[in-house]
């Protein structure tokens, strides 16, 4: 009699998917269910079809997007970047918007193992999924570090806050404040931070960095943003890590009667499009949008192929001169 993989799920009381899973290594599976299937299989002595495993690793042609918000010019754009590129490749996405709730990541991410995606692309917040240590898939993450075995894509974060502090102080600002956050989170970008606390000790300056968290809505951070003012009525620079906080902090500034750059500099962090068109006027450090996308896609195809790929790739900024400094 010719053992089918029918015969071998219920001997081993799984799905018959479950069973072609584990014989292509496809997805998120326990050991314990590994195990089972693999002692069936071995039971009722199974050879798996040749050919029907290789129909069966086609590819889906299937990628999947988790980011935390796409309600945000950099991710926006950047979503957008990857999309298009990976159709350019062949591959259809999937998108998970996150808003940085990890249960819904988790979500996002547990169902786009079971659609059985080619690989992932993640730019999201919560590192300490299991699935993102456990799963086989092909995963490249942008500007997060996941584990180990994951390669990171980013801009060059410690060249960029460097550039932006050193900006600052050469147009005569003398008592600098940064905006950072979340502080817990695991990301290459907390470096912007780190570099604006080195520039300013090697100027024997005092660095005071604030904490306006990314997840927090605009009235919460308009709120912070002005006990910040209060908290610092000396400030007479600011280099915000983003540029959606930058403009909430130039829009409040406003509000309080300071005057651009005369009595405030500000420099932003992340340059997209759509922020270079809406305020111009923003001295930013631009991030290379388009070339990350690209860089990670080829990364994401490299890792599918089975290529060895660089645990950390980091691509140049520059600034973009607006009025604010």
């Amino acid at each position: 009699m010719v053992v089918k993989i029918d015969d071998v799920a219920r001997l081993a009381g799984v799905s018959k998917t479950t069973v072609s899973r584990v014989l292509n290594n496809r997805g998120y599976l326990s050991d314990t269910t590994i195990k089972k299937v693999h002692d069936a299989m071995e039971s009722l002595n199974y050879q798996p079809n040749a050919v029907a495993r290789q129909l069966f690793k086609k590819e889906t042609k299937l990628v999947g997007l988790i980011f935390p918000t796409v309600d945000n010019p950099f991710f926006g754009q950047l979503v957008a970047e990857l999309e298009k590129r990976l159709f350019d490749s062949g591959f259809k996405v999937l998108i998970g918007n996150s808003m940085n709730d990890p249960e819904k990541e988790e979500t996002y991410l547990k169902e786009l193992i079971s659609n059985q995606v080619d690989g992932l692309i993640v730019g999201a917040q919560n590192r300490d999924i299991s699935e993102y240590h456990t799963s086989n898939l092909p995963v490249v993450s942008i500007d997060r570090n996941m584990n180990e075995d994951i390669p990171v894509i980013s801009s060059d974060n410690y060249q960029g806050g460097k550039l932006a502090t050193e900006l600052l102080i050469n147009s005569g600002a003398k008592h600098i404040i940064n905006t950072n956050g979340p502080v817990n989170l695991k990301t290459p970008a907390n470096r912007r931070t780190q570099a604006y606390a080195d520039v300013m000790a090697s100027h024997n300056m005092v660095p005071h960095t604030y904490v306006i968290d990314f997840n927090w809505d605009i009235n919460k951070k308009e709120r912070i943003i002005n006990e910040m003012f209060k908290e610092y009525p000396e400030m007479d620079g600011i280099f915000v890590t983003n540029d959606m906080d930058a403009a909430l902090v130039w829009r409040t500034a406003v509000k309080l009667g300071y005057k651009i750059p005369q009595d405030l500099k500000i420099v932003g962090y992340d340059g997209a499009n759509s922020t270079r068109v809406l305020l111009p006027e923003l001295t930013t450090i631009e991030q290379p949008i388009d070339e990350i996308a690209q860089v990670a896609v080829k990364t994401l195809i490299d890792r599918i192929q089975g290529k060895e790929i660089p645990a950390e790739q980091i691509l140049p900024v520059k600034v973009w001169k607006g009025q604010s400094v």
